[in-house]
């Protein structure tokens, strides 16, 4: 019985049709994998078993894909009205639910917060930012910019823990050694978490400050 040779691959036609959600998906899961760089359009088509033009017709390019990527990882984000709760506790709880949504996706993450269009207005995390901010009785005018600000300071924590410079910090002498000290191990993650921690409780500490200050001005 003569057997029935295999289209190849890319070239056979599909049980179930391309999608750019599908698209996207299949590409978060590269990306978790071997990171950004490594993302080919080649590869993903490959990955979804699909000729490489196919990709096309839904995305025109590697770049288009990561934003796709990008905006459906932050559909992800829920950050909850919680509505009667203090805007302290609301502002730390955003904070670390994003937290868990980057380690969630680091490779990804540390991509996209070296871009400056990372964060866009309709995203989750920034409504909820806004929202807590506006709990807090800041004024409207002045939302913006503190919002702004706390993205800053929350993206370059989050990224120096991505790329390990900041559990390196942590086990450097507090004066120069001599050559010969031997290197300190890598802190625990319960000391990492709790260093996070200290900057939400120095960040809050300072939000309750700026409030207190505009409440003053006549």
């Amino acid at each position: 019985m003569e057997m029935q040779r295999k289209a190849p691959r890319g070239t056979r036609k599909r049980d179930v049709p391309l999608t750019k959600d599908g698209i996207y998906a299949m590409a978060l899961q590269l990306i978790d994998a071997d990171g950004v760089e490594a993302l080919t359009m080649r590869k993903l088509a490959a990955a979804l078993d699909a000729n490489p033009m196919s990709l096309y017709h839904h995305v025109p390019n590697k770049d288009a894909v990561l934003r796709g990527v990008a905006a459906r990882v932050g559909s992800q984000f829920r950050a909850g009205e919680r509505e009667g709760t203090p805007w302290q506790e609301r502002l730390r709880r955003l904070a670390l639910d994003f937290r868990a949504l980057v380690h969630r996706h680091p490779k990804l993450m540390a991509y996209s917060f070296a871009r400056a269009d990372y964060v866009q207005p309709e995203d989750p995390f920034w409504r909820g930012l806004t929202d807590t901010l506006a709990a807090a009785k800041l004024p409207a005018s002045e939302i913006p910019r503190v919002a702004a600000t706390l993205c800053a300071v929350f993206t370059g924590l989050l990224l120096s823990e991505l790329t390990g410079a900041l559990q390196r910090w942590t086990t450097l002498p507090p004066a120069p050694a001599g050559s010969d000290r031997e290197d300190a191990p890598p802190p625990a993650k319960d000391v990492v978490d709790a260093m996070f921690s200290y900057a939400l409780d120095a960040t809050i500490a300072g939000l309750e400050s700026q409030i207190a200050r505009t409440r003053e001005l006549p």
